[in-house]
Parts: C-alpha cells; sequence; structure tokens
C-alpha cells in the first residue's frame, strides 16, 4: 500500500479523485496517494458510495497532472503519480471549519457517530472536525437537538465532513491524552499509598520508642528503689 509524502495535494482531493476513479486505470492506492486520502474513501467512490456526492474535477485541465503522467500510472501500478503545479494555497482566518452547504445537513449525524465511537474526543476537537458549535454536540448528546429523531450515526468520513488522516490524528491524540490522564492517576495512587504506609510505619515505630522508653524507664524506678532498699538494711544494721 502507498504510503504518500507529497507535500501538495490537489486543490480538490475528493472531486479530482472522484474523476480519476472514473476516467482512468489507475488503481485505488495511486489515487489515494495522489490525491492524499485514504483508500478506503476511493473505494467508496468506487462502489458509488460516495462518488455521486461529488462533481469530478479534471486535474489535467487544472493543470496538476499531465496525460503523459496518468499513462505512466497506468502502465505501472507500481508508479506514484507526481503533481505537476501544486495548487495555490490560501490561508483561512480562524474560526469554525467550513462545510459545503449541501453536507451541512450531514454533520449531525457525523457528530454521533463520533460521540458512539469515540467519546474520548472532546467537544472543542469534534467542532474543530466537523464545524460545527459546542452547543450542537451538547445537545446531540443529551438527546435534546430538535431533529434527534431523525439523526443517525455515520462515519464522518464517509460523509465527506473530514478525511480519514484527519480522524484517524484526532483519535490518536485523544487516546495519547487519556493515556497520559491515566498514568497520571495511577502516579498519584501510587504516591498516596507509599505516603500512607510510611505514615504507617513512622506510628508504629514512634509506638516502639515509646514503649521501650516507658519500659526503660520502669526498670530504671525498680532499680532505684532496689538501691534504696539496700541503703535502708546497711543503716539499719
Amino acid at each position: 500500500m502507498f504510503v504518500s509524502t507529497q507535500i501538495a495535494y490537489p486543490l480538490m482531493p475528493h472531486a479530482t479523485a472522484s474523476w480519476l476513479v472514473d476516467s482512468t486505470a489507475l488503481s485505488f492506492e495511486q489515487i489515494a496517494a495522489f490525491c492524499g486520502l485514504h483508500i478506503l474513501e476511493v473505494q467508496a467512490m468506487a462502489d458509488d458510495l460516495a462518488g455521486s456526492k461529488y462533481t469530478g474535477r479534471d486535474p489535467v485541465h487544472a493543470g496538476e497532472l499531465t496525460q503523459a503522467e496518468i499513462d505512466r500510472g497506468q502502465a505501472n501500478a507500481n508508479y506514484r503519480l507526481r503533481m505537476q503545479k501544486a495548487p495555490i494555497s490560501v490561508s483561512r482566518t480562524k474560526g469554525p471549519r467550513y462545510t459545503p452547504v449541501s453536507k451541512r445537513q450531514d454533520k449531525p449525524d457525523g457528530i454521533a457517530w463520533i460521540l458512539r465511537n469515540h467519546s474520548d474526543i472532546s467537544d472543542a476537537q469534534i467542532g474543530k472536525l466537523i464545524g460545527t458549535t459546542r452547543t450542537t454536540i451538547a445537545a446531540i448528546r443529551d438527546r435534546s437537538h430538535w431533529n434527534i429523531s431523525n439523526i443517525n450515526a455515520k462515519d464522518p468520513v464517509t460523509l465527506g465532513l473530514c478525511s480519514q488522516r484527519e480522524l484517524d490524528a484526532l483519535v490518536a491524540k485523544a487516546a495519547k491524552k487519556a493515556g497520559t490522564a491515566e498514568d497520571e492517576a495511577a502516579s498519584n495512587l501510587r504516591l498516596g499509598n507509599d505516603r500512607d504506609a510510611l505514615i504507617e510505619e513512622l506510628r508504629a515505630e514512634r509506638e516502639v520508642n515509646t514503649r521501650a522508653a516507658a519500659e526503660a524507664a520502669q526498670e530504671s524506678e525498680a532499680a532505684a528503689w532496689l538501691l534504696a532498699r539496700k541503703a535502708e538494711g546497711l543503716s539499719d544494721s
């Protein structure tokens, strides 16, 4: 399987992948690597599970590929397509992730899927990934959303709300954070147990010392009494 190392990907990766699936004989691995997608996304397009949602975009017309490059890829399944002209990057201002109008109705389904399958992902992370608000997420979680009866949990990748890479990265980040928290909790518990054990040890040591001191005092008192009795006996004689 290809592991993409491209720095730049097509301007519209899903639409480009849809076009390549329909118009070329390139393998799913080649298309996925070139477009920066997961192979399952490309497979879904080929199976008409997602491709119908995208209008194909010709990368040759856009100048991102040449027909000669496509021909090389079709002739050799191990060939990795090379971007001819990287799209101009456009910086975006901070704010919610933009989602096309046609897909906004799918957001609740994607949110419900994440809440059900990855409860360790925070609301802030979900909001950034899907492009929604914490209010909406909370409403779906507690089932107070106005359209909750029509919300069906669906993979946000299949819905086209995010890429598999983005979702995988978020899941890994959340899992790592949860693991760190568990390690800290275990460490705190261990330190607490160690502290209790030390206190108990010091208490036992103090009791032993106190008992030894009391016994020593009694022995000293008894010795003094015997000496006094002996002194009295000598004086009587």
